[in-house]
């Protein structure tokens, strides 16, 4: 009885497009209350290691004893690398994070990498280091959301529209912006909008931000909630703002990767690097402890209240170096909510400049804050869009979203054209991985020259004469025939009724086939996929390829046609288009 019940449940989930929408409920009230725990852990973890009174924010701090912070960032370090070490032993791979599980995976990812990412997450983001939980957040939700696909069969479109939600869910619940969160899944972890999509995905990120707050209140209030106003002048300091926000979130993300390089030429062990990190941070952390953790406290404060030029200046750099140690260190975490805060110094420090050399105009400091804020953002993540939300839903002020639009899609512009990359797919490049965004090219790797070639090649010595070939491949036996040299390696191939058609009986006795081969140096190989196949098609120009063993050997194990590697790859589009579009 039960496995029947089962059997039918499996059946609605694959069979209707509602079951959909029932799983982002689901995984909305799953991952709210993952979020609500990994915030509450984190928050305990700062209040016994730095001695904050209770929910209060690290970042927000005026004065922490020193000897706790050194205490808190450098053993905490050593934990934290011995963690990741000992995790590294055990699980023995990298962890795929949702933009890759969708893009080259189809949406399957591992739970119990999930958490352990997690819960490194919690331990860098709790004893002080400058990373942001968002990207455990999304690791979470994404972890429950692909297993519980799993456990369902799902199709692979309906797979990663889990992940999605997992993802909209974790930054949702994280920031209490249900758009924002929704906008982020479609930007950066399907890497495409779809009708069919926005009701499973707006239902998680709804739900998340609900069962949190249920959990804990407050999670996370909003940035401040007073009318903002701008002038069609600031208009040119928004576009300014973009650029310079553009060119500094390429500066963090090189910054990260460029540490995490000198780090590891020192020859330090990989389990000693957050502990020196550590210590880096904590000294930076005696110039201000807004430097210390992800920063939300801080965001407040600074937004809130102004400061001078050379202290916002000073806090800006000591900020995003925090960050890029922090992240180069080997502490778990992302830049999110890093590049919020830096964004917000960047746009009162383009405030105060205003102010100084036109003190006749009206100018108010916190909108250009919040430009700055979505810019940086933007750069760094890659999501303008999300960032345009996330700038409305924690200010409820709508007046300024055209400014704050300009900012995030000009930084956008820069970091695409100069650098091309967002921080999450820099860091696949970094690794090797050719991924841009969370678009599925994975169907592009699978559809490969085993897949596609047919294997009954038929083949002679490249020596043969004409008439010798004439003989033995009558017009109709086959269409081409591959040569091989003395050693049975690949060296071309010729068309059987072009060898019939050429010279006459006198020359074809003498004449060698070899004389009329096509594609002599280019071939396939059975691992190549179809890109590649299509490429190597437009280098030939020729309808067919020859598929060797290897490019040594050239052992001709089968052939591709160019009409069929294209008819395949139009079905494979087709299908891709059938699942953005909802069709079934």
């Amino acid at each position: 009885m039960l496995e029947g019940l089962w059997w039918r449940i499996r059946a609605f989930a694959r069979a209707e497009e509602l079951s959909l929408s029932v799983f982002g409920v689901v995984i909305g009230v799953v991952a709210g209350v993952g979020v609500a725990l990994a915030h509450n852990a984190v928050q305990w973890l700062h209040e016994v290691l730095f001695g904050l009174p209770k929910d209060a924010y690290l970042s927000a701090s005026t004065v922490l004893d020193p000897l706790r912070v050194f205490a808190a960032l450098i053993f905490g370090g050593l934990v934290v690398g011995l963690y990741t070490w000992g995790v590294r032993r055990w699980r023995k791979r990298e962890v795929v994070d949702p933009i890759e599980a969708n893009a080259l995976y189809g949406g399957r990812l591992s739970l119990t990498d999930s958490v352990l990412l997690t819960g490194g997450t919690v331990l860098s983001s709790g004893c002080g280091a400058a990373v942001g939980m968002e990207a455990g957040y999304t690791q979470l939700g994404a972890g429950i959301a692909s297993w519980l696909g799993q456990r369902f069969n799902l199709r692979r479109a309906d797979l990663r529209t889990l992940v999605a939600c997992g993802a909209a869910a974790g930054i949702a619940a994280a920031f209490d912006a249900p758009m924002a969160g929704a906008f982020y899944a479609f930007e950066l972890v399907l890497g495409a909008y779809a009708v069919v999509t926005l009701a499973p995905v707006m239902l998680a990120a709804l739900t998340a931000p609900a069962i949190a707050n249920l959990i804990t209140p407050h999670l996370s209030s909003p940035l401040l909630n007073i009318d903002l106003y701008f002038s069609p002048y600031d208009i040119g300091v928004f576009v300014g703002i973009g650029v310079v926000a553009g060119y500094v979130g390429i500066g963090m993300m090189k910054m990260a990767t460029t540490g995490e390089a000198a780090l590891r030429r020192t020859g330090l062990p990989d389990f000693l690097r957050p502990a020196l990190g550590g210590f880096g941070v904590a000294v930076l952390a005696l110039y201000s402890p807004a430097v210390l953790g992800a920063g939300h406290g801080a965001m407040q404060y600074y937004l809130v209240h102004a400061h001078g030029f050379m202290v916002l200046l000073g806090l800006f750099a000591a900020k995003v170096l925090a960050a890029s140690l922090s992240v180069a260190a080997g502490f778990r975490g992302g830049l999110f909510h890093t590049s919020l805060f830096v964004g917000i110094l960047l746009g009162d420090l383009v405030g105060l400049g205003i102010m100084a050399l036109f003190p006749q105009l009206p100018v108010d400091r916190i909108v250009y804050a919040l430009v700055g804020m979505a810019s940086v953002a933007a750069a760094v993540i890659g999501a303008p869009i999300t960032m345009i939300f996330l700038v409305f839903e924690q200010t409820g002020n709508i007046a300024i979203a055209s400014g704050v639009m300009i900012g995030a899609v000009i930084a956008s512009l820069i970091v695409r054209r100069v650098f091309g990359y967002s921080f999450a797919t820099w860091r696949f490049h970094v690794r090797g991985e050719a991924i841009r965004s969370a678009f599925d090219i994975s169907w592009v790797k699978d559809l490969t020259v085993v897949k596609l070639m047919r294997r009954e090649a038929r083949t002679a010595g490249e020596h043969m004469t004409v008439a010798a070939f004439r003989k033995r491949f009558p017009i109709g036996s086959t269409e081409r025939v591959f040569l091989l040299d003395e050693e049975g390696g690949y060296v071309g191939f010729v068309i059987v009724a072009e060898v019939h058609s050429v010279g006459n009986d006198e020359t074809a006795e003498t004449s060698a086939v070899r004389e009329l081969r096509h594609a002599p140096e280019v071939f396939l190989t059975p691992r190549q996929n179809i890109n590649q196949i299509l490429e190597a098609f437009e280098r030939a120009e020729t309808e067919a390829l020859a598929v060797v063993d290897d490019p040594q050997c050239r052992a001709v194990l089968g052939y591709v046609t160019e009409a069929y590697a294209l008819r395949r790859y139009a079905l494979e589009l087709d299908k891709r288009r059938r699942e953005l579009s909802g069709e079934r």
